[in-house]
């Protein structure tokens, strides 16, 4: 691609230079899904008791390091399999369109694997080393996710992948080194989050569907097709709420968690903007409103969370 067409590609992007291009290099727009499960967890565990500051900020720092470190491994990867271009959407864009070193990106990606490490062992001292090794199986499939022989994201496994260990593991994780322990009510409510965050794989790849199919990639969204793939992102949004709701009435969250409903409304847009659309562009905003959702919803339901604590109802 001639430099005249990258730059109107930066330019239909809104990219920017210099600080701009590490900051997207990061993916921020997913790094909420880091996020969303640390609160959530931790909030379930200040129900039942105080919860140590400084071991939520680790785990919130490490969880977020490992995203973007995600994202890098992602950017690299791709990159070296031929699969990102300079007409790619939805990728950081720091090698194809920036010129930044590939072996830049992959060494950064490995530096926030190791400080994360660094920060899990401080987890691990504060509670329990069986944090250790579920650490760094998540790590490792982290790294499995776009590296190795087989990346999982190139697999109808994506989905799956991605919502079980960025929900309900570090959900799941987030409770335990503040009670050590873990209940099965937990692990049930770490089940929409986990959908959610498979719905922003989802919406990704449905984007991405064409060239991905022309890659060689096995997807959900190309065995799928394009309506069926939008049907099933629907039925997810659907199964996510319907749990929510459930959990509510069986008593597994307080009535406060129906303020994480009002997410219904970026969950609609993200519906909308895919239907219709065939070009990556054009789906860029229903990909966006996809993370929308998870980030309200999660945000939603760790406040739910902290005003039970404080103002009990139900």
């Amino acid at each position: 691609m001639s430099s005249v067409q990258n730059q109107n590609m930066k330019a239909s992007l809104n990219e920017r230079e210099g600080f701009q291009v590490w900051w997207r290099l990061l993916r921020p727009h997913t790094l909420t899904a880091a996020f969303v499960p640390v609160f959530i967890g931790t909030m379930l565990a200040a129900i039942e008791q105080s919860i140590n500051f400084w071991l939520f900020l680790a785990m919130l720092l490490a969880s977020i390091l490992i995203q973007a470190a995600t994202n890098m491994f992602n950017e690299y990867y791709d990159y070296v399999r031929g699969l990102d271009t300079e007409n790619s959407v939805g990728i950081g864009g720091t090698i194809v369109r920036d010129g930044i070193n590939p072996r830049v990106v992959l060494s950064l990606a490995i530096s926030f694997f190791a400080i994360a490490g660094l920060l899990g062992v401080y987890i691990c001292l504060s509670s329990s080393w069986w944090v250790a090794l579920v650490g760094l199986i998540s790590m490792l499939f982290g790294y499995l996710y776009t590296g190795g022989p087989y990346p999982i994201a190139y697999t109808p496994l994506g989905e799956v992948t991605a919502g079980f260990f960025m929900g309900t593991i570090i959900i799941g994780i987030s409770y335990f080194i503040q009670t050590l322990s873990l209940t099965v009510e937990v692990v049930l409510i770490s089940i929409p989050v986990a959908i959610f965050i498979g719905a922003i794989l989802l919406a990704n790849n449905i984007r991405d569907r064409v060239g991905d199919a022309e890659n060689g990639r096995k997807t959900l969204a190309i065995l799928f097709g394009h309506k069926g793939a939008v049907r099933f992102l629907i039925i997810l949004f659907a199964g996510a709420y319907a749990l929510t709701i459930a959990f509510i009435l069986f008593g597994f969250l307080p009535y406060w968690a129906l303020i994480s409903l009002f997410s219904v409304r970026k969950a609609v847009d993200a519906i909308k903007g895919f239907k219709g659309k065939s070009e990556p562009l054009e789906m860029l905003p229903a990909m966006k409103a996809t993370a929308q959702t998870n980030t309200v919803y999660g945000l939603l339901l760790g406040i739910s969370l902290l005003l039970q604590l404080y103002i009990p109802l139900g």
